[in-house]
């Protein structure tokens, strides 16, 4: 979408829908999303069901989307990130304020639907994720947002069971164990960024090659996790597995030549945490 003539922001709803979409951080949102449904459906949910905590997480998702845009804006302004629809001027930050505290108002009634047990864990996670966005993401703190959130997935998905459970300590722990993964390896590419502006939680202390090799570390733990955590043997099938998401995650982390913005590390480490996801979902029923 290109700037209006005027340099007015464009005022009519339609014109204003793709840079929003684009501001809701569309891939993680729809993969997290995806990703929870499948889950949902190995995990014993019907048609309905399923298709009900797939709303909620994705209500969920595009409110903490939307609501870290709008926090970030004046730091994406000073940084050119034009890419950006509130940096580059197609949308205002109240207009995407206004859309984050929208999806969390009906987070609320779709979470709801699993029941209280289940929507108390979900909105637990949902605000973690506010939480980042406003104040942790600049703290040491800040995987802890992320762990909180990732893990609060499978508790939502087995406390909005017909009988709800709590789910298997594996399936918590790998969930905590992708939250943390994800953080590093989202952070990554943009760790001179974040310095620049002031942004000190753990992966820019920490520093761009710690982070290179921890990210796809930790997303090869919530692999093990995954594989060793059920009771009875990993089976061909878990030990398969692991020897992939081991072998993606050295590619990664030995991809030192690429140069310091290269997102082989980040490539590598989304990779393991697909995996990791693969390994989930073929233990779903197994997980209450």
């Amino acid at each position: 979408m290109s700037h209006h003539p005027s340099g007015v922001l464009p005022r009519t709803p339609l014109r204003r829908l793709p840079a929003l979409l684009r501001c809701c951080h569309p891939e993680p949102a729809l993969a997290v999303t995806a990703f929870v449904t499948a889950l949902a459906v190995a995990a014993g949910h019907g048609p309905a069901g399923a298709a009900a905590v797939g709303a909620a997480v994705l209500a969920g998702q595009l409110s903490v989307g939307w609501c870290n845009d709008a926090a970030d804006a004046a730091r994406d302004t000073a940084c050119g990130r034009t890419d950006k629809p509130v940096a580059g001027g197609r949308l205002s930050a109240r207009t995407v304020a206004v859309a984050a505290r929208t999806a969390l108002v009906l987070c609320v009634p779709l979470s709801l639907l699993g029941g209280p047990g289940a929507a108390a864990a979900h909105l637990t996670g949902v605000a973690a994720g506010w939480c980042y966005n406003l104040r942790l993401k600049h703290t040491p703190l800040s995987p802890l947002p992320y762990a909180v959130g990732f893990a609060s997935l499978p508790v939502f998905v087995t406390l909005g069971l017909p009988r709800p459970v709590w789910p298997a300590w594996w399936a918590v722990a790998a969930g905590a164990l992708l939250g943390v993964g994800a953080h590093l390896a989202n952070v990554l590419p943009d760790i001179e960024d974040d310095l620049a502006t002031g942004v000190r939680g753990l992966p820019q202390r920490l520093g761009r090659t710690v982070c290179r090799w921890l990210a796809p570390l930790v997303m090869l733990a919530a692999v093990g996790v995954v594989v060793a955590g059920p009771p009875g043997p990993a089976g061909t099938a878990g030990r398969w597995l692991a020897i992939a998401a081991g072998a993606v995650a050295v590619a990664g982390t030995a991809a030192r030549s690429a140069g310091r913005r290269s997102r082989w590390p980040f490539r590598a480490a989304m990779v393991v945490a697909g995996l990791a996801v693969t390994g989930l979902l073929w233990s779903g029923v197994g997980m209450v």
